[in-house]
């Protein structure tokens, strides 16, 4: 069961508590160091989409540089975000009906702000796994597969994700949901996602995979946004790969191999945002501008002035 891991504290009274689960494993996946539940399923949501990735570039997927980093997105809806989904189409000879992702807004309410000012509507290249959608689509042309079926179970690119994700997790997928997006969601445990995160971030990592986090680390970007704080903690800590998932899931690998996977039950960004940095700071000892930042950005505001803060709730 998860547990408390982070406390909300106004006028230095905790108002509010999150509860979740995280654990580090080290080069080898084992794990160094837990709180809560990190053996059972769960659904990683986004924090799964290097392992999309690795399954279309073991099967041709061409990708590479900043448009291999947009196949792992949860993007922002930047221009930038928008023209390379338009490139992946285009190379797929496709375009933007193909894709199956729900019409959206773009994540950064920027971007979201900006269209609904200029009277435009929701979009699926807006819709922050377009990059993956559109990645999809291009892995499934290239080898001949259908490609109104790309989002069923049972379709090849489905299964090559399926077989990525029990390979580089070391875990049976023991559930298939659906995604926010529509795409197949498959489960792992925190321990999985943290082994998965060491496999690609650290020196083992294979030829594929390594191809996929210099991607990422290289573009940070087009992974997130401009705006975002998972960008903005890979440009900060050299050689870290990180990416976020829905419902504050969080994995993180450095390049030495260890790595941490984490929960937040309540979906709660905020906490996400400090348990990571947290365990990041004191248990695999990251001395980062970057991470003492994030760590004490979660403010609570009174009156237009902060009053308190989001903080971690347990020891190490």
């Amino acid at each position: 069961m998860s547990v408390p891991v982070a406390h909300v504290v106004r006028s230095g009274v905790v108002e509010g508590t999150h509860f979740g689960s995280a654990v580090v494993v080290d080069a080898q996946g084992k794990v160094e160091w837990s709180i809560g539940d990190v053996s059972s399923a769960m659904f990683p949501r986004s924090s799964n989409k290097l392992m999309q990735s690795l399954a279309m570039v073991r099967s041709g997927l061409p990708l590479k540089d900043e448009l291999l980093a947009l196949s792992s997105a949860s993007h922002s809806g930047e221009d930038f975000h928008l023209a390379g989904v338009q490139d992946i189409l285009n190379a797929a000879n496709l375009d933007i009906s193909a894709l199956q992702c729900p019409a959206d807004w773009p994540l950064d309410e920027v971007e979201r702000d900006t269209l609904l000012a200029a009277g435009l509507g929701k979009s699926s290249i807006y819709m922050n796994c377009s990059g993956k959608h559109s990645a999809m689509l291009f892995t499934c042309v290239l080898n001949g597969w259908d490609t109104d079926s790309y989002l069923e179970t049972s379709h090849p690119l489905q299964v090559a994700c399926q077989q990525a994700i029990e390979d580089v997790t070391g875990e049976k997928v023991e559930h298939i949901g659906v995604d926010g997006c529509g795409a197949p969601l498959m489960s792992t445990s925190l321990t999985g996602l943290a082994r998965a995160f060491s496999k690609f971030a650290g020196p083992t990592a294979d030829a594929e995979q390594k191809k996929i986090a210099d991607a990422i680390r290289a573009n940070p970007q087009y992974l997130g946004g401009t705006r975002r704080d998972v960008t903005k903690l890979m440009q900060g800590v050299p050689g870290l790969l990180a990416k976020d998932g829905a419902e504050a899931v969080y994995g993180i690998g450095l390049g030495d191999g260890r790595a941490l996977a984490l929960k937040i039950e309540d979906g709660a960004d905020r906490a996400r945002i400090v348990v990571a940095m947290s365990i990041l700071q004191n248990v695999l000892g990251v001395v980062s501008q970057e991470v003492e930042r994030q760590l004490d950005s979660q403010e609570l505001l009174g009156g237009g002035l902060q009053v308190g803060k989001v903080v971690p709730a347990f020891s190490i």
